[in-house]
């Protein structure tokens, strides 16, 4: 057992035996759903770059621990469109816990893994769900391929003509989460050999959101699963290690390999500033 904070609807225990953070999340009316569908998450320190302490409001202090870019599926499917209440890497605790969650904080500090993009995924997606339901569609994910059955009151005439559409994770370059929290809600693959319709209520490869259809507690845990799925057949690994070639040539690898949904924006921007520096 190792040192224990109890904040509002999370538990986080630091494991010094494996260098991780347990992550176990409360189950209540005021917890967020997403929270209640990850159950808890073991974070490893080396996915983890930073770790900062706040005010809170009410007489609170706010415990926020920042994922490194390419560690965590999840947070790299919600690419920034998390709201805060529902961000996994916050836990709000009492101020009078406040000189714990100090001390808490500063021996993580010394344990966390570096700056950079890492070239995996560190942290695991537990229990990935295996169906979406979503406005147009229903999605099914068994592994190795994601399917598309199409509704027939909600999809389109484009869709509904072209019939159900199976995409192994060898046709994909990369998966695409528009929160249906905002406007034009949407879950996009990337495939290899299509362009695709930018429009996502006719591009074949895009399912769309709507009321009561691709909750963010049920779409994103899918998105992460299909990306850490997708990532694991092609991993990011082989971008840091690229030949020693002309700047302009590894910039512009860099961006193709952008524009193919295979480095996160985040990513991109690490190792083109780190290539431009070392040219």
């Amino acid at each position: 057992m190792g040192d224990v904070l109890a904040g509002n609807h999370a538990v986080w225990e630091f494991d010094r035996t494996t260098d991780s953070i347990l992550i176990r999340f409360a189950r209540g009316m005021r917890t967020p759903r997403l929270w209640h569908a990850l159950g808890e998450r073991r974070i490893p320190l080396e996915a983890l770059s930073g770790m900062s302490l706040s005010v809170g409001r009410r007489d609170t202090v706010v415990l926020r621990a920042s994922a490194r870019a390419g560690a965590d599926p999840l947070m790299e499917a919600a690419a920034g469109q998390l709201r805060e209440v529902c961000d996994p890497y916050r836990l709000v605790l009492p101020g009078a816990g406040a000189d714990r969650a100090a001390a808490f904080a500063a021996e993580l500090r010394e344990r966390l893994g570096p700056p950079e993009p890492a070239d995996r995924f560190l942290v695991p997606v537990q229990h990935p769900p295996a169906a979406l339901k979503a406005y147009d569609a229903r999605l099914a994910f068994d592994g190795a391929a994601v399917t598309f059955h199409w509704s027939r009151t909600g999809a389109t005439s484009t869709k509904w003509k072209a019939g159900d559409q199976r995409y192994p994770l060898t046709a994909l370059t990369g998966v695409e989460w528009h929160s249906p929290e905002r406007a034009g809600g949407h879950l996009r693959l990337l495939a290899r050999s299509l362009p695709g319709d930018p429009r996502p209520d006719h591009d074949l490869s895009s399912a769309v959101f709507g009321v009561g259809y691709g909750a963010v507690h049920e779409s994103l845990p899918f998105a992460a699963a299909v990306l850490a799925a997708l990532r694991g057949r092609s991993p990011v690994a082989s971008v840091a290690s690229l030949p020693r070639a002309r700047s302009g040539d590894r910039l512009q690898h860099l961006g193709e390999l952008h524009s193919a949904g295979l480095l996160t924006d985040a990513e991109y921007a690490a190792l083109r500033d780190r290539f431009t520096a070392g040219a």
